[in-house]
């Protein structure tokens, strides 16, 4: 899953470079921490959240099959 984050948010941004995609494990759900410039988290939000929404929405059909609950923040 952190690749799939990491290939989507590359895309997204102007500085592709600055992308870091942690994966952290918790007790009831992986979390997934991405982080870009400060200059692109506009970018990766969107208007009223709603690319931030897509990404979270695309991870959680990735991980139906795997039956795991992954959490995606934006950092």
């Amino acid at each position: 899953m952190r690749e799939l984050v990491e290939i989507i948010a590359k895309a997204l941004v102007d500085n592709p470079d600055a992308v870091v995609v942690k994966e952290v494990e918790g007790e009831n759900a992986t979390i997934i921490e991405l982080r870009v410039a400060p200059d692109d988290m506009g970018k990766v939000i969107g208007k009223q959240g709603r690319i931030a929404k897509a990404i979270r929405s695309v991870v959680k059909a990735a991980a139906a099959k795997s039956d795991k609950k992954i959490v995606v923040e934006i950092l």
